[in-house]
């Protein structure tokens, strides 16, 4: 292996491949598209060359600003309730149902298997209003409250798409975090339990502080994974009411596809880029600053 490793001809042609194929299919559209950040147009008018036009035109656009916002407050409030949940139903796995959890977590996993875009569609009919009224305001109206239109305002919409990613979402983070609580050593849990931490304090004080780790990537995982929400949003009301509850995704989407302006459009995914890369770098550097205090 040693002859093997230290022969550069044999770690070309083992690897040369791999790396090849990784270079066509993500290296060269990521700097295609960096380079397209910088003209104007689309392959059937052909492209013009505008310098730095497309990020002033992203800075000063209030469809952007608006779009931005919503991404960062959809991501924020997503990523607390799937670390919460995922955390607490890890929690109960491993300290109330043990060895019975089997079951409980195939279940609850399950949602995570469905398509994205079944399940927008799913929503969108359990909360529909109308002549095709879906079940939940057929049960607010068994409770004698009336019937709400939740697709007709963007904080309807956005309640929606919030309980609808964290139903499907929140058994990964139940498994993921799960996977990480199974690795805290039995014997730190009974010396803890020997002197007298039980309940809240146990989890408080060893349990939470042993699994930071996992809890770190699942967080990161998280943020990263809904600042790119697209198909979810889009099957579930096509970003509206209006462009109330239009991530940057879809409107990237629309300017590209929908305006065939590929310059701006991909000034946009570079704007979202940098931003999922900003948020990591964030969370990284908070953990390493409060491990040092510790």
């Amino acid at each position: 292996m040693q002859n093997v490793l230290g022969d550069k001809r044999a770690i070309l042609i083992l690897l040369g491949p791999a790396l090849l194929l990784f270079t066509l299919i993500k290296l060269v559209p990521v700097l295609w598209s960096l380079g397209l950040t910088f003209f104007t147009g689309n392959p059937l008018s052909g492209f013009e060359f505008n310098g730095i036009e497309n990020f002033q035109r992203f800075i000063e656009d209030p469809q952007a600003l608006q779009a931005l916002l919503f991404t960062l407050k959809y991501s924020a409030v997503t990523t607390v309730g799937q670390i919460v949940l995922g955390y607490g139903l890890a929690l109960m796995y491993v300290f109330v149902l043990r060895n019975a959890s089997n079951f409980v977590r195939t279940v609850v996993f399950f949602p995570t298997i469905l398509p994205t875009v079944a399940v927008g569609l799913l929503f969108k009919s359990l909360f529909a209003v109308g002549d095709q009224q879906g079940p939940v305001n057929a049960s607010l109206n068994a409770l004698g409250f009336s019937s709400v239109d939740w697709f007709a305002s963007g904080d309807g919409t956005f309640f929606v798409a919030i309980v609808m990613e964290l139903w499907r979402s929140m058994g990964f983070f139940a498994v993921l975090l799960y996977a990480g609580l199974l690795d805290i050593p039995e014997e730190t849990m009974e010396s803890a339990r020997l002197d007298g931490a039980t309940g809240f304090r146990l989890v408080k004080h060893i349990v939470i502080p042993l699994s930071l780790p996992v809890l770190l990537s699942s967080v990161i995982f998280s943020f990263n994974n809904t600042l790119k929400v697209f198909d979810t949003v889009l099957a579930l009301n096509n970003g509206g009411p209006g462009s109330e509850t239009t991530p940057l995704t879809l409107y990237m989407f629309n300017t590209v596809f929908g305006y065939s302006d590929y310059g701006y459009g991909s000034t946009i995914a570079f704007a979202l880029t940098i931003m999922c890369f900003l948020v990591t770098l964030f969370i990284f550097r908070s953990s390493r600053r409060d491990n040092t205090r510790a």
